[in-house]
């Protein structure tokens, strides 16, 4: 609340922009109020808080019966949890230079009373249980899920806090037996050859259809259900990983450049990194020291892999590790999703508006 009024509200009067805020209380209460709320009096909706709180306010959306049209709603950011991947996505997008703390806030704050909405991508996960998570940001399981719960007792740190509990994991590195599948986002001449009768199959494409009791539902057309094979044209590795992560934004931190490649929040698929047991700890040092600045992938780490796809599968041998989806825990069991193109909106700014 603090930082909201010394750093935020004076900008807001500045800019001459009207708002109500609401003070959470309690988890999914922004879910809830914008499940339920009558939107069409709001030009936005803020969120200032960590990545979790907006996984709220997009799940509340989906979750409407005029889910379609609520989606649309153009949402935005202000950093002020420790992670604040989307909100330092974000501000790499518009062209800053990368900055944490109250430097980020106050460029995000520049950005909202801008108030430029541009498209933003979002993830359709389906677990085993028939569960149905919107995401807008990353999917993770192994190692970088392990810090980002795990490091939770350290939350009074700040950012600082995913470092302690990356050195910490490494020192008792854990692996995890499954299965990973995925549909690449760029197919080889064989492979278009293989999906030609079928146009949807390497494409992200919105389409809804209507279920029993006549309510529109968000097809994933690139999808079979969890308990067939996926595709023939799908690629599928089988071994032990020390982590799998689905990166769709730039940042999966403030300080962590994780996919420098990408240059909005709309670009149509995600970046999938996973790397094997047969990565020295020596190769995981430098692959974090090297994501602060975004030069991880100019460097040559073995046994780590990096793909653009467009859905993906992964399927844990054992229960027993965590899986997150926007740093949300969820069950470690097979889930699978693909990107659905510009289905939400998102304040940002090009380069050099």
């Amino acid at each position: 609340m603090t930082l909201f009024e010394t750093h935020v509200m004076p900008m807001l009067t500045e800019a001459n922009v009207h708002f109500t805020l609401l003070v959470t209380e309690r988890p999914n209460q922004a879910r809830e109020l914008v499940r339920e709320q009558d939107l069409s009096t709001w030009d936005a909706i803020v969120v200032m808080s960590g990545d979790g709180l907006m996984f709220e306010v997009i799940n509340g959306l989906m979750e409407r019966l005029d889910w379609e049209k609520a989606i649309k709603k153009t949402l935005s950011v202000l950093p002020g949890g420790s992670g604040n991947g989307l909100a330092a996505s974000i501000n790499h997008y518009s062209g800053h230079q990368q900055v944490t703390g109250t430097k980020l806030l106050t460029n995000c704050a520049f950005i909202l009373c801008k108030g430029h909405p541009v498209p933003l991508d979002i993830v359709s996960v389906t677990t085993s249980s028939q569960q149905r998570i919107f995401s807008f940001l990353s999917l993770a399981w192994g190692l970088i899920s392990d810090v980002d719960i795990e490091s939770e007792k350290y939350r009074f740190m700040g950012s600082a806090r995913f470092s302690l509990g990356t050195f910490v994991r490494l020192t008792v590195l854990r692996t995890y037996r499954g299965r990973l599948s995925y549909l690449p986002a760029i197919l080889s001449p064989e492979e278009r050859d293989t999906t030609s009768t079928n146009p949807d199959s390497s494409t992200s494409v919105n389409s809804s259809t209507s279920d029993s009791m006549g309510s529109r539902v968000l097809e994933d057309s690139l999808l079979v259900p969890l308990d067939q094979p996926v595709p023939s044209h799908w690629h599928t590795v089988e071994d032990q990983f020390v982590l799998v992560l689905a990166l769709y934004q730039s940042h999966l931190g403030a300080e962590h450049i994780t996919a420098p490649m990408v240059k909005g929040p709309g670009e149509g698929h995600m970046h999938l990194f996973y790397a094997t047991s047969r990565i020295s700890r020596t190769s995981l040092i430098k692959l974090f020291m090297a994501m602060e600045r975004g030069t991880h992938l100019d460097q040559e780490i073995p046994h780590l892999t990096h793909i653009p796809v467009v859905a993906l599968r992964i399927e844990p041998s054992e229960s027993t590790g965590i899986m997150t989806v926007d740093g949300e825990v969820i069950e470690c069991s097979p889930i699978q999703g693909q990107i659905h193109h510009g289905l939400g909106s998102v304040i940002s700014m090009g380069k050099g508006t």
